[in-house]
């Protein structure tokens, strides 16, 4: 008898969501079926239990899953391994074939689209189930979807995964159905979806608390010109690229104090019941990941774990990590997919990378709930597109061919990444500009759409254990506090008259910025909070009407203005 026929369902105990498109696939037989899934939901147990059942009913002999990393490969061997299922994470074109011991094999993307005629000929001859993890994947490229096509039209089953939002282009995804909505755009259908709002309601995830950082960058232009400018306040697309660059250039003074805010976060998790709690910084390339790590050592005393791509020996790091109380890890992009660290609750997104399904993914590895009451801190520059996207993280999306999630096509990945190059020089492909130094400061947090305003150090020891109730009311009790305190401030008696200029202290011109410009900050926190308007609307109606340069380049005066105008709107 083959291993394949001894295989029985596994008795691990499903979840609900699990059980409710288990009994929906089992009823209805269906050769495709397209289950969406908030990362951390648990679609690869879902995925392994319709494998376990196809294989012991007999109406599949063979398994090959296929994955977008080389890592993940490994992951889903050794959950398989766990029900009773022999996948070859190690099988290669080359070879051809695997021992008879295995019921199937994992494979990559690039993989099957490298030879997809081996993998169409492995599947003629056996009754396959084909499991296509993050499906949009085969949706990259129109060489991957035709070779996944090619390689998997024959198979006995396909049960297509994905756990983030779909890319929006016009690639159809094989296997994925589309219908028509109310526009006539075609929108993929799911068998079966499960959102991050679902499964926060159900205990599955953690509740996420995003933490906004703005504060000053300034640059130096190819021409020559310095440009100083707000994260957070309007400008444009280009500016807004460059300065959230400079804030994550390791030289300057944003990242350090993100990054150190970030351990503090981490230290509340561990003391509030989390003792495990980890951090992960995603870094946008290896150099700057290296020196991200070296920040970090000198912030902790102790160098974190780093993961520079998806080479050998990265899946072991990844694995030790995990099974450790390290408190850092630092990686570039392979850890943002479907890569399972459950004791992950601290997060710092130092990428520029701006995609709904990229954002997604990142903030999906700090989601996963091991016991009641976790919850998970994730740290973002605060720039428009993050927070949207923030405040956005329960919306469920479909795959729309021909049409963009988001209206506003500037922010495009490639977009943000023009604004780095020489665009007047052709042929030239070195910066457009010199990051100068930027400086961080808390804006505000974003739960469950809502924005919050507080002074820093009252969020950073907030508890690691609070159910989402409980997040709620300690967040809106904080900010009363703070909004209290701000407005007791802002209605105090004037101030006694001017010293005589011998005992008058001496403010520096920066100074006096300085405190201008948390002045102002403060009360457009506070109007926002009046109005629901976004900080950014705020500050550019100010500028309309009482002209001048954004905040960071505003003078003492135009600062005053703004203070005085703002108190005028109570």
């Amino acid at each position: 008898m083959s291993q394949a026929q001894q295989i029985a369902p596994s008795s691990r105990p499903l979840r609900a969501w699990q059980r409710s498109a288990l009994a929906r696939y089992l009823a209805s037989a269906p050769r495709d079926f397209l289950a969406v899934a908030t990362p951390g939901a648990g679609k690869t147990a879902f995925a392994l239990r319709v494998a376990a059942e196809l294989l012991a009913d007999r109406v599949i002999n063979a398994v090959t899953v296929v994955t977008p990393t080389e890592h993940l490969k490994h992951q889903w061997s050794g959950a398989a391994a766990q029900v009773g299922i022999a996948i070859d994470p190690d099988f290669r074109n080359s070879t051809g074939g695997t021992s008879s011991d295995y019921t199937g094999i994992a494979v990559t993307y690039a993989g099957v689209a490298a030879h997809p005629l081996l993998h169409r000929a492995r599947t003629e001859n056996r009754r396959m189930l084909v499991i296509l993890d993050e499906v949009h994947h085969a949706g990259d490229a129109r060489s991957w979807g035709d070779a996944v096509k090619e390689a998997f039209d024959p198979a006995t089953r396909r049960l297509t995964l994905t756990g983030t939002p779909f890319r929006s282009d016009d690639n159809p995804i094989p296997f994925v159905d589309y219908l028509p909505d109310a526009e006539g755009a075609l929108r993929s259908r799911a068998d079966h979806a499960y959102g991050y709002a679902e499964a926060l309601a159900d205990g599955v995830v953690r509740p996420v608390v995003f933490m906004a950082y703005s504060g000053v960058s300034s640059w130096r232009t190819s021409a020559g010109e310095e440009i100083t400018a707000r994260l957070g306040e309007p400008m444009t697309a280009e500016q807004t690229a460059r300065a959230w660059r400079t804030a994550l250039d390791p030289g300057g003074e944003w990242i350090p104090a993100v990054l150190t805010a970030a351990d503090k976060r981490l230290t509340g998790h561990r003391a509030g019941g989390m003792p495990d709690a980890g951090g992960l910084v995603i870094a946008t390339d290896q150099t700057t990941a290296r020196a991200y790590a070296a920040i970090l050592t000198d912030v902790t005393g102790t160098p974190p774990v780093v993961v520079l791509s998806d080479e050998q020996g990265a899946s072991a790091r990844i694995a030790r990590f995990s099974e450790s109380d390290d408190r850092w890890m630092v990686a570039v992009r392979m850890v943002s997919e479907g890569v399972d660290v459950p004791r992950l609750a601290v997060g710092v997104y130092a990428t520029s990378a701006s995609t709904p399904l990229f954002f997604a993914q990142a903030v999906g590895r700090f989601v996963r709930s091991r016991r009641q009451g976790e919850t998970a801190s994730v740290f973002v520059p605060s720039v428009p597109v993050l927070l949207g996207l923030a405040s956005e993280l329960e919306a469920q999306r479909d795959h729309v061919l021909g049409k963009p999630h988001r209206a506003d096509e500037q922010w495009d990945d490639e977009l943000l990444a023009q604004a780095q190059r020489q665009e007047d020089e052709p042929g030239e492909d070195e910066k457009a500009f010199t990051a100068l130094g930027a400086e961080a400061e808390l804006d505000q947090l974003i739960y469950e759409g809502r924005s919050f305003s507080a002074d820093e150090e009252d969020y950073l020891g907030l508890p690691g254990l609070l159910e989402p109730e409980q997040v709620r009311t300690l967040l809106s009790q904080r900010q009363k506090d703070w909004m209290s305190r701000s407005q007791r401030a802002q209605a105090a008696a004037p101030p006694p008259p001017p010293a005589p200029p011998a005992e008058r202290p001496q403010l520096s011109v920066r100074e006096q910025l300085g405190a201008l410009r948390k002045e102002l900050n403060t009360l457009v926190a506070l109007h926002h909070h009046r109005t629901n308007k976004p900080h950014g609307m705020i500050h550019n109606e100010l500028r309309k009407l009482c002209g001048g340069p954004p905040t960071a380049m505003a003078s003492i005066e135009q600062l005053e203005e703004r203070i005085a105008t703002l108190r005028s709107w109570r």
